[in-house]
């Protein structure tokens, strides 16, 4: 039960989050504490960020040779206490930023590891519902439980906020799975949610000739062509559709509505399609190039995607919070007994049942829902709400 204990003391937990320094082209070494128990004995440099002139400095890179080289490491000293280490001292000017990340607030979740060792704990051995099994196998269908529980319990935390360039378009994270919603933020910070359009799209332009025939080129096999048997199209640089769809100006941008255009409508303008009665801006994603395409009323605009990923990106991601947990081991117990030979459907039904109830008061605890807030919520509709 080590896992559920506090491995830090108070000190250790809100000291030392940030330090800044300048360089002077000379020193090295960076003191971010002096107490050997400002930080556990753990630390290392994976805890630490640096960043220089707002730039991350990546601890380790390989140099042109191939071989890896540290740039700098975080380690405690009798002289200099816990210190970020240099290689080559950072220039005469620049502003050196160190975050050392504490984990603030990660007691409310526990790691995947703990998880597949306390289900062995509870459900794995003699007299057991499952007589044995290898940690593999476990960890195969933690992992599967992970992912199924990130889609539609655990709470979304993923944001990736960009500046729409000239081009329209924005990469779409390395650990995209869905989105929860796409928005751009004014001047105030408010943001404002933007609408997926179904009237456009991206698709491939093969290259054609006058005739209207389809340019091909031969694929080539070491420097060689393989002859006019084994040929692919050439594929345009943009399609009409796309160039045409990024270049107009919105509908919704034509008018200013300061002028007799609408004014007289008076509630009259039937027919109105609510999907495109904002002013918002739209997009659409391109699943081919991975890109994500915003209407031309968005450039220069910061957006902000939301997203859903299956929390198996990095090891530090493969985290459970701490009301799902129960969801989890009955989210693996039926996978597991499912699969095997020998289990009587009775209790392969059961587990089932258990794993349904065990989500849904997963999901129940993660909505998060207070009575003030929604008393106050409610308190402006048309019914009186008494507490």
């Amino acid at each position: 039960m080590a896992n559920y204990l506090l491995d830090q003391n108070q000190r250790q937990y809100y000291d030392g989050k940030r330090k800044s320094f300048t360089g002077d082209g000379t020193t090295a070494t960076f003191t971010i504490a002096n107490s050997i128990n400002t930080f556990p004995n753990t630390f290392n440099s994976n805890n630490v960020k640096v960043y220089l002139n707002n730039v991350i400095e990546l601890a380790s890179s390989h140099d042109t040779s191939g071989a890896l080289i540290n740039n700098w490491t975080f380690q405690y000293n009798s002289i200099d206490g816990w210190c970020v280490d240099f290689l080559v001292a950072p220039a005469s000017g620049v502003t050196i930023d160190v975050y050392v990340d504490n984990n603030f607030g990660n007691y409310q979740f526990t790691s995947l590891n703990n998880i597949i060792s306390q289900f062995f704990i509870a459900y794995v051995g003699e007299d057991k519902i499952i007589s044995k099994i290898k940690r593999t196998d476990v960890a195969f269908h933690a992992q599967r439980a992970l992912q199924e529980l990130s889609f539609d319990t655990f709470k979304s935390c993923k944001a990736q906020e960009i500046e729409v360039p000239t081009s329209l378009t924005m990469i779409l994270p390395q650990d995209y799975v869905n989105y929860t919603k796409l928005v751009w933020s004014d001047s105030s910070g408010i943001e404002h949610t933007l609408y997926p359009t179904s009237k456009t799209s991206n698709p491939s332009n093969p290259l054609q000739n006058s005739d209207g025939d389809f340019d091909f080129k031969p694929w080539s096999v070491s420097g060689g062509a393989r002859g006019d048997d084994s040929i692919e199209l050439l594929p345009g640089e943009q399609s009409d559709t796309w160039g045409n769809y990024k270049s107009a100006t919105p509908s919704e941008n034509q008018d200013d509505y300061q002028d007799d255009t609408y004014w007289p409508a008076g509630g009259e303008r039937y027919g109105l399609d609510p999907q495109h009665a904002q002013s918002n801006g739209s997009f659409y994603i391109d699943c081919n190039t991975g890109l994500i395409h915003f209407s031309s009323n968005l450039s220069g605009q910061t957006v902000v995607l939301h997203y859903l990923s299956d929390s198996l990106g990095t090891d530090e991601e493969m985290q459970v919070h701490k009301f799902a947990e129960e969801a989890m081991y009955k989210h693996m117990a039926y996978a597991i007994l499912s699969t095997k030979i020998n289990i009587p459907e009775y209790i392969v039904n059961r587990f089932r049942k258990e794993k349904f109830a065990a989500t849904r008061k997963a999901k129940l605890r993660l909505s998060n829902i207070k009575l003030e807030e929604l008393t106050r919520i409610l308190r402006g509709k048309s019914k009186q709400i008494k507490h």
